[in-house]
C-alpha cells in the first residue's frame, strides 16, 4: 500500500509549497510490530533487518536466479571457417626446419659442423699420444686385475656368500644346505664355462700371435690394452677428456617452480600458484606459465626475479619473464638451459647481402631464444645508450651499414669521439665529420652545424613539396618508395647518425643550436623520411638533455650501471615493465633491451660486423652507389654551400642600406640571395616564415636575436620579425677583436 504524505522542503518553513512524495515501505522478512499470536515477540533482535530476497527453495521463486547479472553477456559467436583455418595454419609446424630449406642456413650449418667436429677431432688427436696413451698404460694393469677378480667372483658365486653366512648365523640348517647345493651346482657349471672360454681364448691368442700379420697383432693388442685401461680408470678421472663444455641442464618440474615461488615470498601456505598449461620445452629451454596468488602482479614477480632464479637453482640471466595481457597475475617464464646472452649472435648477414631495401626490415640481431630480430628506421628516431665498451657503436653501425647497402639512402655520419669505427663511411656518406677539434682548416663542429641547417631546410621543403604533389604521384601526402627513388624529386630516405652525441651537445659555442636543431629533426623529420639515430655513453640531462631524448620513439639500452640510467634511456616506467639494462653482465657485449621499434619490447643480441667486415660492406656499398649514380656530398668532394656562419655577418652588413636601423629578416634573405645566389638562393626559395627562421638560426651562434618590427604598408600596420643594424655591428666588432687577440 502506498502512503502519501506532505513534505516541507528546506527553506519553506511555512509550508506554502505543498509537494507530495510517495513513500514505499521496504519489505522485511520479519515484522517490527509485535504479533499478537506470538507472545513474547515484538522486540527487534540483531539480524532481523534483512531485505527480503527471493528464496530459491520457495516453489513460488521458480525461474529466479540469485545474483544474476542485470545485463546478460553478449552472445559469443563461434569462429568462422576462415578464422579456424588461419589458426590451424599458424599452429602447424613446418615439415622441414629452416636450416634444411634455406641455402644460406644450410651453408652456415655445414660450416659449423665442419668447424666443430674438426676442432673435436684435433683436440683428441693432439692428446692421443701425449695424454691418452700414458693413461692407458697406467690404468690397464688395474683393469686386468678388476676383470680377473670379477670373473673369479662370478665363477665361485661370491654374490651368494652373504646369504649363506646369514643362514649360519641364524642356525638354519635346512636353508644353509639348500644354498650350499645351489652354490655347488653354480660353481660346477660356471667352472666348466670358464675353462672352455679360457682354452678357446688361449688358442685364439696363440693363433693370432703365430699367423696374424704384425699390424693386426698390434691392433689387437691396442684394443685389449685400451679396454683394460678403460676398465681400470678411476671413476672421478675419466680416460678421455671433454673437448667441449657440457652445460648444466635438468628437467624442470612443477615442484621446482613451486619451491621457487615459496622461496621468493610470492606464495603463502594458504595461497599457492596454479598452472594454467603444462610445463613444456620451448627451444633451448622451458616455458612455464603460472597464475600468481590473488593480489600478486607481474611487477611483484619482476621484483623477485633474482630470488625466483635462485629458487630454480639457475643464474638470473637464464630466467626471462613475459607479461600476459589476459590477467594481471598471470606470468610466463622462459627458463634457458644456459645463459643465452653470453652466446654470440654471429656475423651479420649483411656480409652476404648484395643490397638492402631500407623500406623493409633488415636483419639486426637475434633474441634470447635465437629468433631473428628485424630492425627498421622508417618514421622513427632511435636512441642508443650504454656504458663504454659494451658494443654501443657496433650496434648502431650495423643499422648504418644496412642503410649504406641501399643506394637510395642518403647518409649523414658524425662521430664525436673521432674513433676509427666510422672512418670508412667516408666512401658513401653525403656528410661526415669526426671529433670536435678543428684540424687542417676543417672544423667538424661547424660542418655538423652546417649539415643540420641543410637538413632542416630540406625537411621543411619536403613538407611543402609532398603536399603539392599530384594525387596520382603522392596519394596520401606521404613519402613512398617510388618518390624516394626519383632523383628528380630529390627526397631520398635519409639517415642522420651521431655517435657520442654528448660531445657536440656540450660544445661551449654551438652546443645550444645543435641541440635545438637535433630536437627539431628528431621530432619532425621522420615523417618525411629523415630518420635520426643518436648514440651516447652519457644519457644524463646535462650531457644529453631530456628534451632530445624524449623525441626518440625507439630506444636501445645496452649494459648500464643502474636501473635509473636504464629508465633514462628506455623511458620512465620501463623498469616496472621488466626492462632493466643494469642486469646485463659485462660479458653480454652487443646485447641490449629494445623498446619502441615495434609493438614488442625485448632483448636483442645484435649481429657483429667488425672493422674488417664494415670495410667489405662499405666498399661494396660505394660500388653499388656509383653504379646507381647516387654518390653525393662529401663522398664525391661536393662541399656544402659556403655559409654561413663564417661570412654571414659580413654579408648581412653588406646588404643593409644606409640609415636602416631595423630590417625584416625575409627582406635581408632576399637581398642575400641577390648578393650570393649560390649560397643563399635556397633560403630565398622558402616560404616567408622558414626564410626568416633560416636567417635567425644562422645568426644565433653570434648572439644576434630578432625583434618585432612594425611597418605601415598600404595604410595597414604589418608586424614581422627582423634584425637591428647595431646588433650586427656589435657582433662584427667582437669577432674582429677576438681575431686580433688570437
Amino acid at each position: 500500500m502506498t502512503e502519501t504524505t506532505t513534505f516541507t522542503p528546506a527553506g519553506d518553513p511555512e509550508g506554502t509549497e505543498q509537494p507530495t512524495a510517495a513513500i514505499v515501505p521496504f519489505p522485511l522478512k520479519k515484522k517490527t510490530d509485535p504479533d499478537p499470536a506470538a507472545p513474547g515477540e515484538g522486540v527487534v533482535k540483531p539480524g532481523e533487518w534483512e531485505a527480503e530476497l527471493p528464496d530459491t527453495d520457495d516453489p513460488e521463486a521458480d525461474g529466479l536466479n540469485e545474483g544474476a547479472p542485470v545485463d546478460p553477456p553478449r552472445e559469443v559467436y563461434p569462429p568462422s571457417v576462415a578464422e579456424w583455418m588461419e589458426a590451424k595454419d599458424k599452429a602447424r609446424m613446418p615439415v622441414l626446419p629452416d636450416w634444411v630449406k634455406l641455402p644460406d642456413q644450410r651453408t652456415a650449418v655445414r660450416k659449423w659442423a665442419v668447424r666443430h667436429y674438426s676442432a673435436v677431432a684435433g683436440y683428441h688427436a693432439v692428446r692421443l699420444p701425449l695424454v691418452y696413451t700414458p693413461k692407458i698404460c697406467v690404468y690397464s694393469p688395474r683393469g686386468a686385475w678388476r676383470w680377473s677378480t670379477a670373473i673369479g667372483r662370478w665363477v665361485f658365486d661370491a654374490e651368494g656368500k652373504t646369504l649363506r653366512l646369514a643362514s649360519v648365523a641364524n642356525e638354519d640348517a635346512a636353508e644353509y644346505l639348500k644354498l650350499s647345493r645351489q652354490r655347488n651346482d653354480r660353481v660346477r657349471l660356471r667352472g666348466i664355462v670358464a675353462a672352455i672360454a679360457g682354452f678357446v681364448g688361449l688358442a685364439a691368442a696363440l693363433t693370432l700371435y703365430v699367423m696374424a700379420p704384425s699390424w693386426l697383432l698390434m691392433l689387437a693388442m691396442a684394443a685389449l690394452t685400451t679396454t683394460l685401461g678403460v676398465a681400470g680408470a678411476p671413476a672421478d678421472r675419466p680416460l678421455i677428456d671433454m673437448a667441449k663444455v657440457t652445460f648444466r641442464k635438468r628437467k624442470l618440474s612443477s615442484d621446482i617452480v613451486i619451491r621457487a615461488h615459496d622461496a621468493s615470498g610470492l606464495t603463502t601456505k594458504d595461497q599457492t600458484i596454479a598452472f594454467p598449461r603444462p610445463i613444456g620445452r620451448d627451444g633451448d629451454g622451458w616455458r612455464v606459465v603460472v597464475d600468481l596468488p590473488y593480489g600478486k602482479t607481474f611487477e611483484d614477480a619482476m621484483k623477485a626475479h633474482a630470488r625466483l632464479a635462485s629458487g630454480m637453482d639457475i643464474a638470473p640471466t637464464q630466467l626471462f619473464l613475459d607479461k600476459d595481457e589476459t590477467s594481471g597475475r598471470r606470468v610466463s617464464y622462459w627458463i634457458a638451459d644456459r645463459d643465452p646472452l653470453a652466446v654470440p649472435s654471429g656475423k651479420s648477414p649483411l656480409l652476404g647481402a648484395t643490397r638492402v631495401d631500407f623500406w623493409k626490415p633488415f636483419p639486426w640481431g637475434v633474441d634470447e631464444r635465437g629468433n631473428p630480430v628485424m630492425g627498421t628506421m622508417l618514421w622513427l628516431s632511435l636512441l642508443v645508450g650504454a656504458v663504454p665498451r659494451q658494443g654501443k657503436t657496433f650496434s648502431a653501425r650495423t643499422i648504418a651499414l644496412a642503410a649504406a647497402l641501399d643506394p637510395y639512402v642518403r647518409l649523414y655520419v658524425f662521430d664525436g669521439k673521432a674513433s676509427p669505427d666510422w672512418r670508412k663511411f667516408a666512401l658513401v656518406a653525403h656528410r661526415i665529420g669526426f671529433g670536435i677539434v678543428p684540424k687542417n682548416g676543417f672544423d667538424p663542429v661547424q660542418h655538423l652545424l652546417t649539415s643540420l641547417r641543410e637538413l632542416k631546410a630540406d625537411v621543411e621543403d619536403r613538407y611543402h613539396r609532398l603536399s603539392e604533389l599530384p594525387l596520382h604521384v603522392c596519394p596520401e601526402g606521404k613519402l613512398t618508395p617510388e618518390i624516394s627513388r626519383d632523383k628528380k624529386l630529390n627526397m631520398p630516405l635519409t639517415l642522420f647518425v651521431v655517435d657520442e652525441v654528448q660531445e657536440y651537445l656540450t660544445h661551449p659555442e654551438h652546443g645550444k643550436e645543435i641541440l635545438s636543431l637535433m630536437v627539431y629533426l628528431a621530432r619532425v623529420a621522420p615523417a618525411v623520411g629523415v630518420s635520426v639515430m643518436t648514440a651516447t655513453q652519457k644519457p644524463d640531462d646535462k650531457a644529453c638533455p631530456s628534451e632530445l631524448r624524449d623525441q626518440h620513439q625507439a630506444r636501445f639500452a645496452l649494459r648500464v650501471g643502474a636501473y635509473q640510467v636504464s629508465d633514462t634511456i628506455l623511458g620512465a616506467g620501463s623498469y616496472s615493465e621488466g626492462l632493466d639494462a643494469s642486469k646485463l653482465l659485462k660479458s653480454h657485449k652487443g646485447v641490449g633491451l629494445l623498446k619502441g621499434m615495434s609493438d614488442d619490447s625485448g632483448i636483442v643480441r645484435t649481429y657483429l660486423a667488425d672493422g674488417r667486415d664494415a670495410d667489405r660492406i662499405l666498399t661494396r656499398a660505394a660500388a653499388l652507389r656509383e653504379a646507381e649514380g647516387t654518390l653525393s656530398g662529401d663522398a664525391v668532394g661536393e662541399v656544402p654551400a659556403a655559409e654561413t656562419s663564417a661570412t654571414i655577418l659580413d654579408d648581412v652588413a653588406a646588404v643593409l642600406g644606409k640609415g636602416e636601423a631595423k630590417v625584416w629578416s625575409e627582406t635581408v634573405v632576399d637581398r642575400l640571395a641577390d648578393l650570393r645566389p649560390d649560397v643563399y638562393g635556397p633560403w630565398a626559395e622558402l616560404e616567408a616564415k622558414p626564410k626568416a627562421e633560416a636567417l635567425t638560426a644562422a645568426l644565433k651562434p653570434h648572439g644576434i636575436g630578432t625583434v618585432q618590427i612594425s611597418r605601415r604598408i598600404d595604410g595597414e600596420q604589418v608586424n614581422k620579425r627582423g634584425i637591428k643594424r647595431d646588433d650586427i655591428a656589435t657582433a662584427i666588432t667582437e669577432r674582429n677583436q677576438k681575431r686580433d687577440a688570437g
